[in-house]
């Protein structure tokens, strides 16, 4: 496969920018790769970079972005913070990838097994830990289902406070940058969450 330029790029839809997406992960999920020369596309993308979407995912080693999605090089920007948490540098590198470099997608992306929600969910205090993991409790806090073992251990509890950190994430990109907000109303980009299940590969959409 081809590395993406400045007219591919634009001519693609958000929506079709998503459908890449899931075209991507069904290829991860049989096994079945798109055939791509790396070395070729270190050389198409040496001169600029055009990537389709921007992907804030988790740094969980098991979670690349690139590989669940059976992309290459120079088709996303690649955002990974643990709990795929949102603050200003986060959102202006997303502001960057829309605005500036052309991406039509923005993706925030869970995964089960967290252990930063794990974390969160456990109350853990430990240096700077603390302070990331504290951008993880509006999510707990949400999750108002579960009365009895509210903690790390209690698997339902913890996948519900996962899709609530994907959802409030998504609601703050929206909410605290009017520049990508602007973007989706008019249609130039769309903002969606996802969560990738670690035993399966599969990715399911929040759209």
């Amino acid at each position: 496969m081809r590395v993406h330029t400045k007219d591919t790029q634009g001519n693609l839809t958000p929506a079709t920018a998503l459908e890449i997406l899931k075209e991507g992960n069904a290829r991860f999920v049989s096994n079945i790769k798109a055939h791509r020369n790396l070395l070729e596309q270190v050389n198409e993308t040496s001169s600029g970079q055009f990537p389709f979407a921007a992907v804030l995912s988790c740094i969980d080693s098991r979670t690349s972005a690139e590989l669940i999605f059976d992309l290459g090089l120079g088709d996303i920007f690649s955002i990974r913070i643990a709990g795929n948490i949102l603050n200003d540098d986060i959102l202006g590198s997303m502001e960057f990838a829309c605005k500036i470099a052309g991406s039509k997608l923005i993706v925030v992306l869970g995964h089960t097994k967290c252990g930063a929600i794990e974390g969160a969910c456990n109350n853990i205090e430990l240096g700077h830990v603390t302070t990331l993991l504290n951008k993880i409790k509006p999510a707990i806090n949400l999750e108002t289902k579960t009365i009895d073992n509210r903690n790390g251990n209690n698997k339902h509890f913890v996948n519900n406070v996962t899709a609530n950190n994907v959802f409030i994430t998504v609601q703050k990109i929206k909410e605290q940058s009017s520049l990508l907000a602007e973007m989706e109303q008019s249609n130039q980009i769309k903002i969606v969450g996802g969560l990738y299940d670690l035993d399966t590969g599969h990715v399911t959409f929040y759209e």
